[in-house]
């Protein structure tokens, strides 16, 4: 069957604080592969965070895509997210897309002061995130958004990525699977 898309293979990197990461995201390009995925948990001791990692991890290589696979809202405020998003894209020349989670590990977000939101309050947030993230890329200047958990008052949205980025959703529940046909470019199983 033809979903229209170009079939593409992946590596999912883990981000421990060591150099292997990065030594098999450059494995990954020489080898041919298209995407690789960074895991976002900035509550394990034993990771680096996601969002430097990747910036490194596409400053040495060439040709793979690299996305955070997903990257926990709950802990990563919209707006500086998108910012962050762009410029890794800039910066690898539009080699970067953006994967999305509700959020997990309610005891281990609430720990490094995450808020406490129900597994439904969790979705509704990354909906308006979602909305958040795609006006921060507009270019537009000048920005509202008044949601139950984002709010925009103002903002000056920029620098604009090289690429109309994608957002990907890791969900496997109804509702979730709603939002990926709703609002998201692509899906990432995430089974538990």
């Amino acid at each position: 069957m033809d979903y229209g898309q170009p079939v593409r293979f992946g590596v999912f990197i883990t981000p421990e604080a060591t150099d292997r990461p990065l030594r098999l995201t450059a494995l990954a390009d020489e080898l041919g592969f298209d995407v690789a995925g960074v895991q976002d948990h900035p509550y394990q001791r034993r990771f680096f965070d996601t969002m430097t990692l990747l910036t490194a991890m596409a400053m040495r290589t060439q040709r793979i895509t690299v996305f955070p696979d997903v990257v926990n809202m709950q802990l990563r405020p919209p707006a500086l997210l998108a910012k962050a998003s762009a410029t890794i894209d800039i910066l690898c020349g539009g080699r970067f897309e953006l994967g999305l989670g509700a959020g997990g590990f309610s005891p281990a977000v609430h720990a490094y002061g995450g808020p406490t939101w129900t597994p439904g309050e969790a979705v509704s947030a990354l909906e308006e995130a979602i909305q958040v993230i795609r006006l921060l890329w507009s270019g537009q200047h000048g920005i509202k958004f008044e949601g139950r958990y984002h709010h925009l008052a103002g903002a000056h949205s920029g620098p604009v990525p090289v690429h109309p980025i994608g957002i990907w959703l890791g969900a496997y529940k109804p509702r979730m699977l709603s939002l990926v046909g709703r609002l998201a470019d692509g899906w990432v199983p995430s089974f538990g």
